[in-house]
């Protein structure tokens, strides 16, 4: 078996909703300023793959969070993928390390006003239905593939899930990490590495978490369970 050539350009499967997949990003934005790694930002619904029997589908909503936010982001990303990077950067960071309501429709204005971005981009998103179509495309790529979740990374064909982290390293460390994630690939009939979370992990999830946890407006689903952060942590 010959190791693969270290990969130059990777497809980016996230939602905003997700601190993981937020989290993930901030880590390959530092790859990427080691290297000539080239990130191309896709879509993926945890309210669509977490939707309970009989209730609406997300495209069905007026106003959907995370589907919202990534039709604003389908519609950036038309007029050049570094449109969506920077929103996908300042929104997420907006969510998940400021608690601010990013997905509420008046906050993703005033985000891309901050970006020198037309705000009357949210309106026109969300009038076009075809910024629906993007979701659903990519969306299915990663169902289709076996995927269940975010963050999700394509090479070529090859899916993998993760790496799920809350401290995303700089520097050689995330290096380090990016030559670990992508040995993975040497390997296809790889499935699964994983670290089960102890108590204090769950502690320090919910302590990164928390500007998330007070500004979410949902409930976090994993993989069809409601996920119950500690309520002490939440106040």
């Amino acid at each position: 078996m010959t190791a693969p050539a270290a990969p130059t350009e990777v497809d980016f499967h996230f939602d905003l909703m997700c601190p993981f997949a937020y989290q993930t990003s901030v880590w390959i934005r530092r790859v990427r300023e080691q290297t000539d790694l080239t990130i191309n930002w896709r879509f993926f619904s945890l309210e669509e793959v977490n939707r309970q029997p009989g209730k609406k589908h997300p495209w069905e909503r007026e106003w959907s969070y995370g589907w919202s936010m990534m039709r604003i982001g389908a519609r950036l990303r038309r007029d050049g993928m570094e449109h969506l990077d920077r929103y996908y950067e300042r929104a997420g960071r907006a969510l998940h390390e400021e608690g601010l309501r990013a997905h509420d429709p008046d906050v993703a204005r005033a985000l891309l006003a901050e970006l020198d971005l037309d705000p009357g981009l949210v309106d026109e998103a969300i009038a076009d239905p075809t910024t629906h179509d993007d979701i659903h495309r990519e969306h299915a790529r990663v169902v289709d593939a076996g995927g269940y979740g975010v963050p999700t990374l394509f090479f070529g064909d090859h899916c993998l899930f993760g790496p799920v982290l809350i401290d995303p390293p700089d520097g050689d460390a995330a290096m380090r990490l990016w030559n670990a994630t992508t040995t993975w690939l040497e390997f296809p009939h790889l499935f699964e590495l994983q670290q089960p979370k102890t108590r204090e992990h769950n502690d320090a999830i919910t302590r990164t978490f928390r500007p998330y946890l007070e500004a979410r407006d949902w409930v976090s689903i994993n993989r069809g369970e409601v996920v119950e952060f500690p309520a002490a942590d939440r106040s």
